[in-house]
């Protein structure tokens, strides 16, 4: 089959773009309001971008709270979702109001950041330290701006718990993050094989 984005004519009951980018890794944000209100969601519209520096981007759909917080203070975290905390994130995905902390919602304890204000989740076995670094706006179907945003952060410290590193490496089988695939399924990383590059 083949459809145009503009028409999304493919006749099909749900919109199959987000089932054909996948996996996609979920970015677990952490922030704070300018009145100090801690706010936690996960996005799957997350990525890494570069390593020298580290940079790492997350996408928003509308306006939301982690978006208006990071600009407002310039700083966030990322922390991994993986298996054992995947009830966890569901629930601080739920739309609640800007005055409620996800973290206390999800009965999540918090771990103080090194670098940044906003806390991180204790019971995840990585998470970025990052300050912003920018925010895109892009163009929605009637070329209005806000309607997609993504936000940049480049990476000032990371923590990774000490269980998940084993010969010098990091074990993706004792991380077991969590991936985003389409419609409301997700998958767990718990193999994975290995291609050495030619040449």
């Amino acid at each position: 089959m083949f459809y145009e984005t503009e028409t999304n004519d493919h006749g099909l009951p749900r919109d199959p773009f987000k089932a054909l980018v996948v996996p996609r890794p979920v970015g677990w944000v952490s922030s704070i309001a300018a009145d100090g209100t801690v706010n936690l969601a996960p996005y799957s519209y997350f990525n890494a971008m570069g390593d020298n520096p580290s940079y790492l981007v997350f996408g928003a759909a509308g306006s939301k709270d982690s978006q208006a917080n990071v600009e407002a203070t310039k700083e966030f975290v990322c922390s991994l979702a993986t298996w054992d905390l995947r009830e966890a994130m569901n629930t601080t995905s739920a739309g609640v109001g800007s005055d409620v902390d996800e973290f206390e919602l999800a009965g999540l304890e918090k771990a103080e950041s090194k670098l940044v204000r906003p806390p991180r989740v204790a019971a995840s076995p990585v998470a970025f330290e990052c300050v912003l670094h920018d925010v895109v706006h892009l163009p929605g179907k009637t070329g209005a701006l806000d309607h997609y945003t993504i936000v940049i952060g480049k990476v000032v410290g990371i923590h990774i718990d000490d269980d998940v590193i084993v010969d010098g490496r990091v074990d993706i089988r004792r991380l077991k993050p969590i991936a985003r695939l389409g419609y409301m399924d997700y998958a767990v990383i718990d193999d994975f094989f290995t291609l050495e590059r030619p040449g």
